[in-house]
């Protein structure tokens, strides 16, 4: 049987335990940086598999050495994260989240439990291949600075320095089956923006007495699309989106202050940093020409995504060796965000897509939403193509 053939069998042989260990962390999802026992969990299974060799690293992250023989040949990395996000679970199920506010609507349950079911092919088979690989169970995707940003500042790339670095992200736009690739850029960088106008509240019915903030804030939010529309190249996806907007006024009460929040995506490093420079200037000098001032503040999130062309490539092609290459698909750019980006930064990386949709039995929502699920049968496929794809890039 060839190696490819042995992979395959192994990841449909243990794709029931799979599943169960997803259920499992679906069922007691934990927020960014608070995943205790979920890594407890993580460290447990495979230590139960007789994969030993684990660090503990950021806190509620886990470092995984699996050796081939010639170890020290070359180091490759492979990378899951295990948060969940501050939402209400609404779908009926029996591994339904047991904790109230917090479910696994990004699917982190997901790459877990697939990189737990890599870990153990690749133990079993560790006589069959030479170098290293490193598995990477990151917290806190979900939330900046990004826990890859923390388990990097700990040493996850060195010692040695891995010449690659694989990521595998559920995609409820692609049917299951599917697998998606994209070469350089893919995703954008993300910032937190906040604005707070202040002016001075008042009686609604005597708008002259006061500096209505409500309006000030109305003509920044329309204004500031003029940073994208007119400063950003045509050619540069850009996205600049406000989702929160509080005054609290009444209908004859002018407030003292509008707070809002959002979010500002780019493609381009030089553009961000201008781009964020110009939404403080404009935002500012509104506020001031209207007889008011606003604060802004940023949370500065994830640079952008790069997939590394040579390593994308070779896993492509180990994809399409392992499901068919009418099953692999491109990928088109994306103005989400993944802190997976920091890895890119760094060395040659790849994040690719895991096809998770099925029509047929209404598993459609998208991520981040309180009815997010996959279709299971992914999870024949994710453990023993990550494995496989690990394999090919210590050649």
């Amino acid at each position: 049987m060839s190696l490819l053939d042995n992979i395959r069998q192994k990841s449909i042989a243990y794709a029931a335990e799979v599943v169960q260990l997803r259920r499992h962390l679906h069922a007691h999802p934990e927020l960014s940086y608070e995943e205790h026992e979920t890594v407890k969990f993580v460290s447990d299974t495979l230590k139960g598999w007789g994969i030993t060799s684990q660090k503990s690293i950021a806190d509620t992250g886990l470092m995984v050495t699996i050796e081939g023989k010639n170890p020290s040949r070359k180091t490759i990395a492979l990378r899951a994260d295990m948060d969940a996000l501050p939402i209400e679970e609404k779908n009926d199920v029996p591994y339904k989240s047991k904790h109230k506010g917090v479910m696994h609507a990004c699917g982190h349950d997901v790459h877990t439990s697939s990189l737990l079911g890599t870990a153990r092919i690749l133990h079993e088979i560790k006589d069959q291949f030479e170098g290293t690989i490193r598995l990477v169970f990151q917290p806190g995707e979900e939330k900046n600075p990004g826990g890859a940003s923390y388990m990097i500042r700990d040493g996850v790339l060195q010692n040695p320095e891995p010449a690659s670095i694989i990521g595998q992200h559920v995609f409820p736009l692609l049917p299951v089956g599917k697998i998606g690739f994209r070469e350089g850029m893919y995703m954008a960088s993300s910032d937190e923006i906040y604005l707070k106008v202040i002016g001075k509240g008042g009686h609604g019915a005597a708008p002259e007495l006061c500096v209505d903030p409500v309006v000030i804030a109305s003509h920044i939010i329309v204004a500031l699309q003029q940073v994208i529309s007119r400063n950003a190249s045509p050619k540069q996806p850009t996205v600049l989106t406000f989702g929160r907007i509080i005054g609290e006024g009444a209908t004859n009460i002018i407030p003292d202050e509008v707070n809002m929040a959002g979010t500002f995506r780019a493609l381009n490093e030089e553009w961000r940093e201008s781009g964020l420079k110009k939404i403080k200037k404009m935002a500012e000098g509104i506020a001031e020409a209207m007889g008011g001032r606003c604060e802004v503040e940023y949370s500065h999130g994830y640079p952008f995504l790069k997939n590394d062309p040579l390593v994308t490539r070779r896993i492509r092609a180990a994809a399409e060796a392992y499901v068919g290459k009418d099953n692999v698909v491109d990928l088109d750019i994306a103005m989400g965000s993944e802190d997976f980006s920091y890895y890119s930064q760094i060395i040659p990386a790849s994040f690719y897509r895991l096809g998770t949709r099925n029509e047929a039995r209404g598993i459609t929502s998208y991520v981040h939403t309180p009815t997010f699920d996959i279709d299971e049968d992914a999870l024949k496929i994710g453990p023993g193509l990550m494995a496989w794809m690990a394999v090919n890039e210590l050649m």
